[in-house]
């Protein structure tokens, strides 16, 4: 086989904010047959706009990248194509990230993300992963599967009408001893009608509550 007969390698964006992560990462990859990284962003910003520059195949994205962007904003607009220009195809986002809440899933899920694989994945998975996530098949990590599946087996009650009255109180940065004021109830009702919320909403945190609530258009 000719070296123009080879298939080219996958084009890879690496993004995370954590230096020591992207090098171990890039070390990692760099010897991977196959995988060429084109680019390291230690931000969402920084990410959409080399992306823009070296048209990658695949991003590899973060979750959490301290402040600014945050990975789900940047997987959204890489996903549909902001930045990139027409005629070019968007890259597939592959999530790698420490994180594997109900929340954190959906909501990269819903952003338009390929693949979600945890940073405890051995490398040929994550190899694996990169290879479907180019191919556009969905790449999984185990445990993200097992979860994903539990969701659709198990679906979550709606929200009462005084859950979504107290998630729009919620929204608007209201503490509890506000939200019982405004909604004309006591503050131990507010923490028991949280509490159901939360359930309901695979979160365990009020920004977490008003993320879900935001990606499933709940508060409209």
């Amino acid at each position: 086989m000719t070296a123009t007969d080879a298939t080219p390698p996958i084009r890879l964006l690496l993004c995370d904010d954590h230096a020591v992560v992207r090098a171990g990462l890039l070390a990692l990859l760099s010897s991977t047959a196959g995988i060429e990284v084109v680019g390291e962003a230690g931000s969402g910003e920084e990410a959409l706009a080399m992306a823009a520059r070296v048209r990658p195949d695949v991003v590899l994205m973060d979750l959490q990248l301290g402040d600014g962007m945050d990975g789900v904003e940047a997987t959204r607009r890489l996903a549909f194509g902001a930045g990139a220009a027409a005629e070019d195809p968007a890259p597939r986002v592959l999530v790698l990230t420490m994180f594997d809440t109900d929340a954190d899933i959906a909501r990269a899920i819903e952003a338009g993300a390929t693949g979600y694989l945890l940073k405890a994945e051995r490398p040929e998975e994550l190899f694996a992963a990169i290879r479907n996530a180019a191919a556009g098949r969905t790449a999984l990590s185990a445990p993200v599967a097992d979860r994903l599946m539990a969701q659709l087996r198990t679906p979550r009650p709606a929200l009462s009408e005084r859950e979504r009255d107290i998630l729009q109180q919620l929204a608007r940065g209201l503490g509890n001893r506000e939200i019982a004021r405004a909604l004309f109830i006591s503050e131990a009702t507010v923490k028991t009608h949280l509490g159901r919320i939360y359930g309901k909403l695979g979160v365990d945190t009020r920004a977490g509550a008003v993320a879900v609530a935001t990606e499933r258009r709940l508060l409209g």
